[in-house]
């Protein structure tokens, strides 16, 4: 495997422990030590971690890394990263200009204004599950009853994907983005969801309707194939981080109920949280100076979105919860040319899912210790499993 070079990494890849929502506290002696550090990833590919803010921003602007995974030494999971190696339309992983070409024609469904048009719609959503939620019972799991329903149901009205098949590819999801998965189940599950999208997009050609995809179909901007990947891309992230960031969230509040209804929450949630730590890999196409360590070509890079996010150089006392802090410089939705398209929906899905949850539910507590809450330690995105709640 290109890059495997774990006998060579000075530290073990730091992981966050259990019973903690705070990033390792490893990350910290990171950002003190002079240069860069190597590690390997935990399927033993070589990297270095990149852990101070100024110097994840400088890395993610700077052309001389690439995201393009076709690229000798790129830092992937296993062997075809989280989908197969090359998929067309799978945009995170373009490099510029073809990654512009993309994001153009993905634009005008994410704009600021768009998302606002969206919110009676989303508010919906939530007060559909929170009906639902309460209808119930006086206890759930909030994971699977509110978390996860509320960015699924959103993003397939978007998208055009029946949500009574969300089942079919939050499973899918969930095995692409665990570090155990192993290369043949990642293998299938993405081989099953782009099946299962080929056949959407057929209908969608035959029965065009007010949705993206078929917006996108009748534009021509892009082939079928590069629909099919870029649709899969949105599938899983349009879910998969809003619904873990949901679910921590509430978690932070139930711990710190000072700030439940304050507006600012959001963005200290995004921040604190940072559930994408390691999803940006990146490889040097040229040797390259960061933080003082030479990075020849060919070298997998590690930006760290948490570390960035903890730096106390540019947040103070950043590892303490404060939706007062001006927490607008955060990376949580990276940085640079490839921050993330669904940033605005992201925010609105929260503010939306916290505000409305801690009004209607306002004895809302957890029935577990944080310490044994199942967290996702084993996934590329930072999550939890479960969430057992009552009211």
């Amino acid at each position: 495997m290109p890059g495997t070079d774990a006998d060579a990494a000075a530290i073990v890849f730091p992981r966050r422990g259990r019973g903690r929502l705070s990033p390792p506290d490893r990350y910290a002696e990171l950002r003190a030590t002079d240069g860069l550090v190597r590690s390997a990833l935990p399927n033993g590919t070589a990297v270095w971690l990149v852990s101070r803010h100024e110097e994840v921003r400088a890395v993610l602007t700077d052309a001389r890394f690439s995201s393009n995974p076709k690229h000798d030494g790129f830092p992937q999971i296993g062997r075809n990263g989280t989908v197969p190696d090359q998929l067309p339309g799978w945009f995170v992983a373009y490099d510029p200009p073809d990654h512009g070409r993309f994001r153009k024609a993905l634009m005008p469904e994410f704009t600021l204004r768009r998302i606002r048009e969206m919110r009676p719609a989303i508010q919906r959503v939530v007060d559909a599950r929170i009906d639902d939620l309460l209808a119930r019972g006086d206890s759930a799991d909030l994971v699977a009853r509110f978390a996860q329903p509320v960015p699924s149901l959103v993003i397939c009205e978007l998208l055009g994907v029946p949500y009574s098949d969300h089942e079919y590819f939050e499973s899918r999801t969930q095995t692409l983005v665990t570090f155990g998965s192993t290369d043949d189940q990642r293998d299938q599950a993405a081989k099953e969801l782009l099946e299962y999208l080929v056949k959407m997009i057929a209908v969608k050609q035959r029965f065009p309707r007010d949705d993206m995809m078929s917006r996108l179909l009748a534009s021509g901007v892009m082939s079928e194939q590069e629909l099919t990947g870029a649709a899969l891309l949105l599938l899983i992230a349009g879910h998969e981080t809003t619904a873990n960031s949901i679910a921590l969230g509430t978690v932070l509040l139930l711990l710190h109920p000072e700030w439940i209804g304050d507006e600012r929450v959001v963005e200290e949630v995004l921040r604190y949280l940072s559930i994408a730590d390691v999803v940006p890999l990146r490889v040097a196409v040229e040797d390259v100076e960061i933080g003082g360590q030479l990075i020849r070509a060919g070298e997998g890079v590690a930006p760290l979105m948490a570390a960035a996010n903890h730096d106390s150089t540019v947040f103070d006392r950043a590892g303490r919860f404060d939706p007062g802090r001006p927490a607008r410089g955060h990376v949580a939705f990276g940085y640079g040319v490839h921050q993330c398209i669904g940033q605005h929906l992201g925010r609105v899905e929260m503010e939306i899912a916290f505000e409305t949850l801690f009004r209607r539910v306002p004895t809302l507590r957890l029935t577990s210790p944080v310490e044994v809450l199942p967290f996702k330690l084993d996934s590329v995105l930072f999550g939890l499993h479960r969430l057992p709640v009552c009211w």
